[in-house]
């Protein structure tokens, strides 16, 4: 059966494999994706620690109250197999560990009594943060969180809450992080005088909705996050479509006709034809430093926007530590955040295996995933004994333990983590605008951090790069 359009989809990241499945989706589209490293997944990655399977080196979860990664887990054979972390605590450290507060929503406070009863502030900081629901409507303008934060709960609510949980989610300096892009709290920021009224509002409404309390928050597949990407890459096989690893794109070039031809990398397969490399759409889900060597000759003004693109690198830490280390005063806690004015070199501390009840050592211990690396803060001039030592240095100062690990996983993710700084959405559309009609680009870069953010994009991009390639299509 003939096709109604061949489409490149260039990385093989949760954005290019949820592009591709789209596209095959969408019925009689020819879909080839490219990735250059050996194995597919992008930033997202598991395998064995501990006797354990598929401990994930980067994301653990998804968000579950929203649609998109849910609804794809199950297009691809997982809806079954998706579970929720453990309800337990978390806890943010500043001269010791404290309970996060209840009522938070990322940090915003939404009750008052759990913001009075905190030991996270201080009274002149409980005083500030009581002040907000008198103060007049904040402008957003400066789509600064930081900003805009602080004017309404004061430095304290912003360092220790507001930057502790938004800056370990994006490793970000939320100071120079876009308000808009942060849905959750761009919700309550817009159109509403008082902050905190309007998250006790929002609470209210959600009770015995499906998005309440007893709703599970993050979910993930019992075999890690990378087995989700495996598992969307057998779809899009199943489907028609075909990946290549191992095969480096290194530039978009206009066709005669209307179509675009990829140029391979140095080195790359050598079977593909010209031919094979020519298509009516193509779609770049990759970091915008690649998309913008790629479009350099085809979209030189998008290449110049790509090009002030800011990321962050972070290293993920996996430690093994025996039970007779772990102290009972840490069971019951999922982790804990800590303030960028606390933070030596440890952002925060997942206790992985009292978060995830299927990743419990058979041979006993506890598993902890420590991330170090933020907007703000290098790490990848370390060595690995160099991040070892300053991981375990900080965990003994953060909990009073010296761990002796049984066994040690260093992840380097370099340029993990793509930074949204105010005005974010505008560069976008600057960006998508500069770029020539068949050429697309997704990825966490975009529109979207998260995963369920990246499959939406995903599915809107696969929409469009569909159309175009049915238009050339149907005029040959």
């Amino acid at each position: 059966m003939s096709t109604s359009g061949r489409v490149a989809v260039v990385g093989a990241g949760i954005s290019g494999l949820a592009t591709a499945i789209a596209l095959a989706d969408a019925g009689n589209i020819d879909v080839t994706v490219f990735e250059s490293a050996d194995r597919i997944g992008g930033k997202i990655d598991a395998s064995s620690f501990a006797g354990v399977t598929g401990v994930d080196e980067g994301a653990d979860a998804f968000l579950a109250r929203v649609p998109e990664a849910v609804a794809l887990a199950r297009r691809v054979g997982l809806g079954d197999e998706l579970v929720s972390p453990e309800p337990v605590g978390a806890a943010v450290w500043h001269e010791g560990l404290h309970p996060i507060p209840d009522g938070l929503v990322l940090g915003l406070p939404g009750k008052v009594l759990p913001l009075a009863t905190t030991g996270l502030l201080s009274w002149r900081g409980k005083a500030r943060a009581a002040l907000e629901p008198f103060l007049p409507r904040t402008s957003t303008e400066s789509d600064s969180i930081g900003e805009f934060v602080r004017a309404r709960f004061g430095d304290e609510v912003h360092e220790r809450l507001v930057d502790s949980l938004v800056g370990s989610i994006y490793a970000a300096d939320t100071d120079r992080f876009s308000l808009a892009e942060v849905p959750q709290l761009a919700a309550l920021a817009d159109g509403n005088r008082s902050v905190l009224l309007a998250a006790r509002r929002q609470r209210r409404s959600q009770a015995g909705t499906a998005t309440a309390a007893s709703s599970p928050i993050f979910a993930s597949p019992r075999g890690g996050i990378g087995s989700f990407v495996r598992a969307v890459a057998d779809a899009v096989v199943a489907s028609g479509g075909t990946i290549r690893t191992g095969y480096s794109i290194a530039s978009v070039g206009a066709a005669p006709d209307g179509r675009w031809t990829l140029s391979a990398a140095a080195g790359a397969d050598s079977s593909l034809a010209p031919g094979d490399l020519t298509f009516d759409a193509v779609v770049l889900a990759t970091p915008a430093a690649a998309t913008a060597a790629a479009l350099a000759a085809a979209a030189p003004a998008a290449t110049t926007l790509l090009r002030q693109a800011e990321t962050v690198d972070v290293i993920m830490v996996t430690l093994h530590v025996r039970g007779d280390q772990w102290p009972d005063r840490l069971r019951g806690l999922s982790g804990y955040l800590v303030p960028k004015p606390d933070q030596r070199w440890v952002t925060a501390a997942s206790f992985a295996s009292q978060k995830w009840g299927h990743w419990r050592p058979p041979a006993g211990g506890e598993i902890l995933r420590v991330s170090i690396g933020r907007d703000g803060m290098a790490v990848m001039h370390l060595d690995d004994d160099e991040v070892l030592r300053v991981v375990l240095e900080d965990l003994d100062h953060h909990l009073g333990v010296r761990f002796e690990p049984e066994e040690i996983r260093i992840t380097r993710w370099p340029a993990a983590f793509a930074q949204y700084r105010p005005q974010h959405a505008a560069w976008v559309d600057a960006v998508e605008t500069a770029l020539p009609p068949g050429v697309f680009v997704t990825g966490a870069g975009f529109r979207g951090i998260g995963i369920p953010a990246c499959v939406r994009a995903a599915g809107s991009v696969a929409a469009r790069a569909s159309a175009q390639a049915r238009v050339l299509a149907e005029s040959r």
